[in-house]
């Protein structure tokens, strides 16, 4: 575990040891060479944003069962399409 040091006030130099230059080699190349993956995979079939008015006691009992409630709502829809 590393000790606790007190926080540097602004415009103090950082000491050496802190963090190693990585403009200087091989830390460089590596940086260079390095995918660049921001955010989520993307889906193969996205979703498209909508808005929907709902009673408040079906939303309140989905939203009670946990994240993942909008999922759950897809979902039911699905069922209900397929029985129809």
């Amino acid at each position: 575990m590393t000790e606790n040091r007190p926080p540097t006030a602004p415009g103090l130099p950082v000491p050496e040891d802190d963090a190693p230059d990585l403009t200087e080699s091989p830390w460089s190349e590596r940086l260079a060479e390095a995918p660049v993956l921001r955010g989520r995979p993307k889906s193969q079939q996205t979703k498209v944003s909508t808005t929907i008015r709902l009673d408040a006691d079906v939303l309140e009992e989905f939203r009670a069962q946990g994240p993942g409630w909008q999922s759950r709502i897809n979902q039911a829809l699905r069922d209900w399409l397929a029985r129809n």
